[in-house]
This record gives structure tokens, sequence and C-alpha cells, in this order.
């Protein structure tokens, strides 16, 4: 049986964490920077320790008020100690709670930014070394975090099940209309080329390869629970397993 590994974000107060954690592999809990505070982390990793997910930290610009999805002018110390507190903060409450940290995904912006930006991605991996060498760093192929972390920090790759891409392998943006999908068949049949094609369609209806280890559905998706209830009945039709 081949296997999937879908993962989410989670802790970020969109009020669907406990319906999503059935249906996902791993989570990625915001870490107050860009949503959720400490509360909320202890609830979403009590919810992930119940339902067997593996937890990951989901560091971010420390910026609420944009919900960490623009850019910030940060100087380069200053981000890798908010990032080092974010991770070793999810670390701290998991191990408290007798789990123990997977990965570490970087949220919005930051996420973007880490792949072409050599101070962000060299921010990134070293808050990460700060902490736990054995920490794996999620991120989307062929992203300049994903070189520079070479032998150093083991990385896995995303693709996004509920997002378009552009023809180079770029999300569209958010401010687009098209940005997110949210109906559940239509997901899946994006989801579904990716896996046995090993490719993507983008906006423009071109194919293009993409590889990946891991799938993303956006916790914070109105419709990511019933995307996620789909996907999973789906790939259990097909014999596919999932966690």
């Amino acid at each position: 049986m081949k296997r999937v590994i879908l993962n989410s974000d989670v802790g970020e107060e969109a009020g669907f964490d406990e319906q999503i954690m059935p249906y996902i592999s791993w989570c990625n809990i915001a870490c107050g920077a860009h949503a959720g505070n400490d509360q909320v982390i202890q609830k979403t990793i009590d919810l992930a320790l119940r339902y067997q997910v593996k937890i990951g930290a989901h560091p971010s610009y420390p910026d609420h008020e944009n919900f960490g999805r623009v850019v910030m002018d940060i100087s380069y110390q200053d981000l890798v100690e908010t990032l080092t507190e974010q991770i070793q903060k999810v670390k701290y409450f998991t191990e408290k709670n007798g789990g123990q940290l997977h990965h570490v995904k970087p949220h919005g912006a930051l996420y973007n930014q880490a792949m072409k930006s050599n101070e962000v991605a060299s921010a990134i991996i070293n808050s990460v070394k700060n902490i736990d060498r054995s920490l794996i760093i999620i991120t989307s192929k062929d992203s300049l975090i994903s070189y520079i972390c070479k032998e150093d920090i083991e990385v896995r790759y995303e693709v996004f099940a509920d997002r378009n891409y552009n023809n180079d392998l770029t999300l569209v943006s958010r401010t687009e209309d098209d940005a997110l999908l949210t109906e559940p068949k239509k997901v899946f049949d994006h989801v579904f080329r990716m896996i046995s094609d090993g490719k993507v369609k983008t906006i423009k209806g071109e194919e293009l390869p993409v590889f990946f280890d891991t799938i993303c559905v956006h916790g914070d998706n109105p419709k990511s629970v019933q995307i996620l209830e789909h996907i999973y009945k789906e790939f259990l039709k097909r014999n596919y397993v999932i966690k």
C-alpha cells in the first residue's frame, strides 16, 4: 500500500483543529507570533497527542496584525532570536505533555522569503540548530533554504492541496480570487494528479512536474474539514495509507 502524509497548519484559532486532527499525519502549530498564544498552543498539542499526529512548530514573523503574511523589516539577529523563542516554546510544551517535536515549518511571508532570501533561510536554519539539529524543516522543492540546509538539517518537501500554482510553481497570490481551492472534489483531483502523475496543473492549465513528501491543507481554509475528510476517504478507497 502507498502512503500519503497530510499536514495542516493549526493553532491559528480558525476553529477547526479538533475536526482536522483525525485526518492528518503531521501538524504545524502556530507559535504565538502570527496567531495563537500559550493556552492555544497547549490545547493544540493535547489534540495532536490524542490523535497521534506528529507535532511541528510553525514560526513566523512576529506580526499578529497581518497574520504573518507581510515581510517584516527585521534585523538578522532579531529574526533568529524570535524564531528560536517561538520554536522553543512549542518544543517545551510538547515535551511537558510527553510528546516530541518532529519538525519546523515556517509560516506565510517567512516561508516565501526562505525560498529566495539567503538571510531569512539562514536565520531559520540557525534557530533550528539553536534548539535541536534533529528537527526536520518543511519547505517546497528547490527552495533556497533546502539547498542551504545541505547535510546539516533534514528537509522534507511539500505541495499544497488547496492552493493554485503559477507556471513558475509559485503559489497564486492570496490577493487573487482563484488563489484558494475550497471545493473538496476539485482539491482531490488537484492532489491526485500530483500523486499519480507527479504533476500539478497550473492556473493557466499547464502540467508541470512536482516532487514532494507531504501534502498541506491549510487549517484556516473555510472548507478545511470537508476537504480533508473527502481526501482521506478517497485515498482509502484507492488503498493508500494515511498517517
